[in-house]
């Protein structure tokens, strides 16, 4: 079963779709997600977004200042500023 995942900056939607992996930078390290993880909520910090797609398609954003919640294989990522890089 696949993650369902939301990236939104503050200016738009940038990237939602299912994934296999989402990993993420937040203020106590580096923390990977995979299907059925337990939930968290956790402060997103300035570093990169990596997802890897239900197609195995990589996706790479630059996220800084908001947080990230996982909850029931629904990961969504909340930032002030993001970009796309890949």
């Amino acid at each position: 079963m696949p993650l369902n995942v939301t990236l939104v900056s503050a200016e738009a939607e940038l990237w939602t779709g299912e994934a296999s992996l989402v990993v993420a930078k937040t203020v106590e390290g580096e923390i990977g997600f995979m299907a059925g993880h337990e939930p968290v909520l956790a402060i997103l910090a300035s570093g990169q977004v990596r997802i890897t797609g239900a197609d195995g398609a990589k996706v790479v954003a630059d996220a800084s200042d908001g947080f990230i919640s996982v909850e029931e294989d629904v990961v969504t990522i909340f930032a002030g500023h993001a970009t796309l890089v890949a």
